[in-house]
């Protein structure tokens, strides 16, 4: 199943320009898709993928017929590359796994096999969404891959270590295309304001507008330049050639947050947030939460910061905490935003209501004080490796009491060099699970410890 028009490889003749600027024969083609670069080296934020000799380069320019995965957020570049691929003199063809099934497969490597024997080019089948196809629809691609029936271009938003099937991923180069930063988004925004191909300078972005449509972009491109078209027919509509922020607003019904996030407004939010899940307040943790994410924040910064909370703040008061943390994290890198908004509210809101307790950092903190301070002294002999040969000569192993040998699982022996010898590092709260844990623990203090208490 063709994409008709999507990779045409003849160039739009230019129209006049107006307020959308120079466009398509049609003159209706999005924004983003005029915009799209017309060589390899237009594509931006990708630069470690752009190097003389690199697989990308040889596979837009055609020097050499290997399959490979694109692999990125949206936005970042996988269908233009597609595009680019397309201009080439090879055989092009483009299906998406969304609509696509095993019979559109096989017909298009039946026709490729057909055209290769009568002597004709070799076929790039391009597969956008392939995550989305089965592993039966997967598996049907692996001989022509295998033998170059075809030369397989496929893209996903998704981990192909996860989301493909390993002999498809074991037979094509993986390229991972990076999230565009907010300088990448920038570029494109001022590129498509300024080129003949796009709103050719018919209209004036103030700098407001400008950053405000680069961090609801989140780091998407092809985003960034459709909000960018809607405010310029926006301001078309109003007879005006300025786009300000209430312009941007109007046109993508997005509010503007105040956040920089490379200056003070994301520490200070970030700080607000955590201190709202310490005070074990979710409402305006989850308010926090919603700004950070509006606002275009890093997703991986917020699942960072709830993992270390989890641990930190929460602790053995609750340590399904960490767990929920954990798979929130594991949630944003495998599903991405806007999806794993759902699993970071999740964390957020059993964060905050859970009981807390810092004592887990507290230990540590106070454990690596008095290492550095030179409180380290001699492993205690017992404890010392006893495997290898001559240990046992030196004492290595003597004395030591195996646990599970006694019933209660628990055994008197002296565990700590005698520099540290009785110190209580960790300290239970009667929080949550700690209640417990604090009772057991000093129960488990008095076994172990009373031959160093006499």
């Amino acid at each position: 199943m063709d994409a008709p028009g999507l990779f045409d490889s003849t160039p739009p003749e230019p129209q006049a320009s107006g307020i959308l600027g120079t466009g398509s024969a049609s003159g209706d083609e999005p924004l983003a898709v005029r915009m799209r670069p017309r060589v390899l080296d237009e594509l931006v934020g990708q630069d470690h993928l752009l190097g003389p000799g690199s697989p990308l380069r040889q596979v837009v320019e055609g020097r050499q017929p290997m399959s490979v995965i694109l692999w990125g957020p949206p936005g970042t570049g996988k269908t233009t590359i597609a595009h680019l691929v397309a201009q080439g003199e090879r055989r092009f063809r483009a299906m998406s796994a969304l609509n696509s099934g095993v019979k559109d497969v096989r017909a298009a490597i039946d026709e490729a096999r057909r055209v290769r024997r009568t002597g004709g080019p070799q076929t790039i089948l391009f597969i956008d969404e392939v995550h989305r196809f089965t592993k039966t629809q997967q598996d049907s691609l692996l001989g022509a891959v295998e033998d170059r029936t075809i030369t397989l271009l496929a893209a996903t938003t998704e981990n192909p270590y996860f989301s493909v099937v390993a002999p498809l991923v074991s037979r094509c180069v993986l390229l991972s295309l990076r999230e565009l930063d907010s300088t990448d988004i920038g570029e494109l925004v001022d590129r498509a304001v300024e080129d003949e191909r796009g709103l050719n300078r018919t209209v004036t972005l103030d700098k407001e507008a400008r950053d405000h449509l680069v961090r609801t972009a989140a780091g998407d491109a092809r985003k960034a330049l459709t909000a960018l078209e809607a405010a310029a027919l926006t301001v078309a509509g109003e007879g005006g050639t300025e786009i300000t922020v209430a312009v941007v607003e109007a046109a993508i019904d997005t509010a503007a947050v105040r956040y920089d996030r490379d200056g003070d407004g994301h520490y200070d939010v970030a700080s607000a947030f955590i201190k709202s899940l310490r005070g074990s307040d979710v409402d305006a943790a989850m308010h926090y939460l919603a700004r950070m994410i509006v606002a275009g924040e890093d997703p991986r910064f917020i699942a960072r910061r709830l993992v270390v909370f989890a641990s930190e703040d929460v602790g053995m008061a609750d340590p399904t905490a960490l767990l929920t943390a954990t798979a929130a994290a594991t949630a944003v890198e495998r599903i991405g935003l806007p999806e794993a908004r759902i699993n970071l509210a999740q964390a957020v809101a059993h964060l905050a209501t859970a009981p807390k307790s810092n004592a887990v950092i507290t230990a540590i903190d106070e454990a690596m004080r008095d290492v550095r301070q030179g409180k380290i002294g001699p492993v205690p002999v017992d404890l010392r490796d006893a495997h290898y040969g001559g240990a046992s000569n030196l004492g290595h192993g003597k004395g030591y009491v195996y646990p599970h040998a006694d019933p209660r699982g628990v055994v008197p022996q002296r565990y700590a060099p005698d520099v540290v010898a009785g110190r209580d590092y960790y300290r239970p709260t009667r929080h949550g699970r700690e209640a417990e844990i604090g009772e057991r623990l000093e129960k488990l203090r008095r076994i172990v410890r009373r031959p160093a208490d006499g």
